[in-house]
């Protein structure tokens, strides 16, 4: 997750532009990454945490006791499937964000008696939610996108581009661990496996080319 922005600043510095679609999967997608790319005129492609079961699930994609899928009355509150608004208690920093963005936190005025209870919460006490709606808004695009045909064809470039060589590498050659320590170390040992998979390619484009020829 905080290897993107140092990705795209040494992508800007050797290329003069950011890119514009930068596709990735979820282990980059963070708020610090979408307002980097908000920031510089990069679209959000990078899957979040919850893509897969937010696109594939559609029981937990319309769960009435997410807190995003919750009803507003006419004052904007949250109502929860019970009927019971929820209040809003406190903001607090989110951890490691660099923009000081904050989430706020509400809880329900009353679930005593809650006939939803056993869905709804895991504590005896009120249920207590944290909502950030500029990263749900964030999500929301990143869907979105994802899912246009513009988007269904980059993620299936990146998985042809991407998860091939990692396949590759991983479960053909059996490279599954990093073996030595130190950054010096682990940054050649990973430039050595890169070059001997660049050479893997190589050599079988030549020997694809001599057999058509």
């Amino acid at each position: 997750m905080d290897c993107f922005i140092p990705l795209m600043e040494k992508f800007y510095k050797i290329y003069g532009f950011y890119p514009r679609y930068p596709v990735a999967d979820a282990g980059y997608a963070s708020y610090n990454n979408y307002l980097f790319c908000q920031q510089h005129g990069m679209e959000k492609y990078m899957k979040f945490t919850m893509y897969k079961k937010e696109t594939t699930d559609e029981e937990y994609h319309n769960d009435p006791f997410r807190a995003v899928n919750f009803k507003t009355d006419q004052d904007g509150d949250l109502i929860c499937p019970n009927g019971k608004k929820f209040i809003f208690a406190y903001r607090k920093p989110i951890k490691g964000n660099l923009y000081g963005c904050q989430e706020e936190i509400y809880q329900c005025e009353d679930c005593s008696g809650c006939p939803y209870a056993e869905q709804c919460k895991k504590t005896d006490k009120n249920r207590t939610i944290r909502l950030n709606e500029e990263l749900t808004a964030f999500h929301q695009e990143v869907l979105d996108n994802l899912e246009s045909i513009h988007g269904a064809l980059l993620r299936m470039n990146r998985s042809i581009q991407a998860e091939g060589s990692f396949g590759i590498m991983k479960y053909d050659r059996w490279y599954k661990r990093i073996a030595r320590k130190g950054l010096k170390w682990v940054k050649l040992e990973l430039l050595l496996v890169s070059l001997g998979h660049n050479l893997y390619k190589y050599h079988n484009r030549k020997i694809k080319r001599k057999a058509i020829a």
